[in-house]
């Protein structure tokens, strides 16, 4: 909120030194991070290859870094102008400079702008932009209280989603039952809405252990292995369908998670995290070693697809039964396989969305949200923590199952490389930048952090930059996720509590 007019706000004092010196710190850590990274680049070359040095890029990162640090301490402080004029300068140079580089190529204009790369310079000069809109918010806010204000109304748009998800939810469900049919879905859009739909269901189960319960869970995708693994051996040496083996899936996931939460009953925090880390790793480590069983390194291939109701969706079905497509009477087209995989994850996913919300209005819901808030008063009101903990890890461990089976179909092959820790890291990082205990924010984090990475992969090395600092900025700008907001499942007093009126 802005100071009234005609009175001034009084600002204390700079502590030079101080700021330098934090500026320097950062400085001095990107450069010793850049010089190995950065510094050095192998170039192939008649005859072998050549190391070529980049210290001229090195000592730019670590300006860079000393001034954005500079500038991040000077809004903090409430002294924006300096942040504004110099932002706006350098964004107007660089932005001359791009812009005349690409309508003039032959004026070569590079040379000129701080980086090699065309990718990081326009990174750059967006990050001068947002400091200028920054500095812009700084100087018509001046207020101590700006991150509190920010905070807050984050708070009541969090509030204003959740309660217009039950307009928005059918309102995107429709869209997303005809995406298939509109002009502009081919076979790319469906493979990019699946693979966020597939990370949607899993960052719904384990928005179940994480936000609901309060349990951090770093080795989510040791049951994604064992749903995986579960249908793809049955599947191969039984012959038996899809509709068949995914519950056996969600079974013996489900039974790895309780194996996993016997282990943990009691362990918080940071140590839950860690022996969570080492299940998952461990989980990877036997599917790797025990290649009697699950084939090791080498995988296992021709996974059966699934069918609808027993009619493959192949052109000529091997057994010569009949397909899909001459049942129906349809000409054969690839994609009809495509869009089969993609509605049945998008059930798959609702199914998790209808089960989550109804068991948190259940007790052993409103038991995982008392166990998140404070173990020993949970204990003290007589909830018995371990049955809490299990019941936690056993269901999301059963999703987990669900979307591990649904992989293996999809991709027809698995290994234990598609099971390694940064699966896990992901999963977690949709359910907290979500918001944790937020379905819709799942959902949201979900197409941002799966979603438009992949239209940035032609950036090659610089998708997975744009990642983390996505992340980054997030956690700074909102820490405690995008639609944190979450309503009470039960109210003692949905009016207000009771007014005693006064003995007369």
């Amino acid at each position: 909120m802005a100071p009234p007019s005609g009175t001034t706000t009084i600002l204390p004092p700079l502590d030079r030194r101080a700021v330098l010196k934090e500026s320097a710190y950062i400085a001095i850590f990107v450069f010793a991070l850049a010089f190995g990274l950065v510094g050095f680049k192998t170039e192939d070359v008649p005859g072998g290859l050549e190391i070529v040095t980049r210290f001229g890029q090195v000592f730019v990162a670590a300006l860079v870094a000393f001034v954005g640090r500079l500038g991040m301490i000077l809004l903090r402080e409430q002294r924006p102008v300096p942040v504004l004029w110099g932002s706006a300068a350098f964004a107007a140079v660089m932005l001359a400079l791009l812009i005349g580089n690409l309508a003039a190529p032959a004026a070569d204009l590079t040379r000129y702008l701080p980086f090699g790369s065309v990718v990081i310079n326009w990174l750059v000069t967006l990050l001068a932009v947002v400091f200028f809109g920054r500095a812009v918010w700084v100087l018509r806010h001046r207020s101590r209280a700006v991150t509190a204000g920010r905070e807050a109304v984050m708070d009541r748009v969090a509030a204003r989603v959740q309660r217009s998800a039950r307009v928005i939810g059918p309102l995107l469900l429709g869209i997303a039952i005809v995406f298939p049919f509109l002009p502009v879905a081919d076979r790319w859009l469906l493979d990019i809405a699946i693979l966020v739909a597939t990370y949607i269901m899993l960052g719904w189960g384990l928005n179940i252990v994480v936000g609901l319960a309060g349990l951090l869970d770093l080795g989510y995708v040791a049951f994604y292995a064992v749903g995986a693994y579960s249908y793809a051996l049955l599947a191969t040496y039984f012959d038996l369908g899809f509709w068949v083996c995914l519950p056996f899936a969600g079974i013996m996931a489900a039974f790895a998670g309780i194996l996993l939460g016997f282990p943990v009953l009691r362990l918080r925090g940071d140590y839950l995290a860690i022996v969570t880390l080492g299940f998952g790793e461990m989980i990877r480590v036997i599917l790797l070693n025990w290649y009697k069983f699950t084939k090791g390194p080498d995988g296992i291939s021709g996974i059966p697809r699934p069918s609808f109701f027993g009619l493959p969706f192949t052109r000529n079905p091997p057994d010569g039964s009949e397909s899909f497509h001459s049942f129906f009477g349809l000409e054969y087209s690839p994609l009809d396989r495509i869009i089969f995989l993609y509605y049945l994850i998008i059930a798959l996913a609702l199914v998790t969305n209808f089960f989550t919300l109804r068991i948190r209005k259940l007790p052993v819901g409103r038991a995982w949200e008392a166990l998140r808030e404070d173990e020993t008063a949970c204990r003290s009101i007589g909830i018995n923590p371990r049955n809490t903990k299990l019941t936690a890890f056993a269901i999301g461990a059963m999703f987990g199952g669900f979307g591990g089976s649904f992989f293996a179909t999809r991709q027809g092959f698995i290994s234990p490389e598609s099971f390694t820790f940064i699966e896990s890291a992901i999963i977690l990082a949709v359910v907290v930048l979500g918001g944790m205990g937020s379905q819709i924010g799942v959902a949201f984090a979900a197409v941002i952090l799966i979603g438009l990475p992949e239209f940035f992969r032609e950036l090659q090395q610089y998708r997975m930059l744009a990642f983390g600092a996505a992340m980054v900025m997030i956690m700074v700008w909102r820490p405690r996720g995008l639609l944190a907001h979450r309503e009470p499942t039960i109210r003692l007093f949905p009016q207000g509590p009771p007014v005693k009126e006064p003995k007369t």
